[in-house]
């Protein structure tokens, strides 16, 4: 068995949270796994959040995985679990995942690495440039992210705001069209206005070592270090260093 873990961060507000990747066999082929773990600060007596990827598996047949694993985690609930469902995983994965079927045999590769594909993860980064109505504001920033499905940050530091969105690249699209024509925020004068001052600073597929997200959450920072240690955390580095270092 082969496991490699990395990218660990731990806060007290939202746990531990880390990645592991491990490969299965699956009929006969080694499947490349990335399994996200979130260990909430009530860990091990409620559910630990499992995100987990395969660019060699469907959408499906990673929900399918996880919800096999989530179902063994219920029986393990109060005592330290993430090394036995590893070890679940390696032995019961053959059976926990349906074998990918096409219309045609001749045309499952190809229809198994599209779907693969529409369904993989993407990544956002939005520049705000100020929130007058904060309280109102991120309010309706938590509803469509949850909504959509959405998961993230909304980073404050300083005067700078940030949102960092993880999930599907059609919702990252119908969230950013809500950013764009909501009236979520108050002009000088206390009238409701649409965000007219929203810059996206990067949209992309998900890469393999970062961090996909199970939650989003709201964090301050008091400097641009600490903003830098949230990205670092995430194996996101380099967007930081690319469009956030002051």
């Amino acid at each position: 068995i082969h496991l490699r873990a990395n990218h660990f961060s731990h806060t007290e507000s939202e746990g531990i949270t880390f990645q592991i990747h491990t490969t299965c066999e699956h009929h006969a082929k080694k499947i490349q796994l990335n399994i996200a773990f979130q260990l909430l600060p009530d860990y091990p007596t409620c559910l630990p959040d499992i995100s987990i990827g395969s660019d060699q598996l469907t959408r499906k047949q990673c929900c399918d995985l996880k919800q096999s694993l989530l179902r063994y985690a219920e029986t393990l609930v109060a005592q330290p679990m993430v090394y036995e469902l590893m070890m679940w995983l390696q032995q019961n994965c053959e059976g926990a995942i349906e074998p990918f079927t096409g219309d045609k045999a001749s045309g499952s590769d190809s229809l198994q690495q599209r779907c693969s594909t529409d369904d993989a993860a993407w990544m956002a980064l939005v520049h705000l440039d100020h929130m007058r109505a904060k309280a109102k504001y991120i309010r309706s920033i938590e509803k469509w992210t949850s909504d959509l499905g959405l998961a993230g940050r909304l980073m404050f530091m300083g005067k700078l705001i940030l949102i960092l969105l993880q999930g599907q690249r059609k919702a990252i699209k119908d969230y950013l069209v809500l950013q764009k024509t909501s009236k979520v925020d108050v002009d000088s004068s206390g009238k409701r206005c649409k965000e007219k001052m929203i810059s996206v600073l990067c949209e992309e597929r998900l890469q393999a070592g970062q961090i996909r997200l199970t939650s989003f959450a709201v964090k301050e920072f008091t400097s641009g270090a600490e903003m830098h240690q949230e990205f670092e955390a995430l194996g996101l580095s380099d967007l930081y260093d690319k469009f956030v270092r002051f």
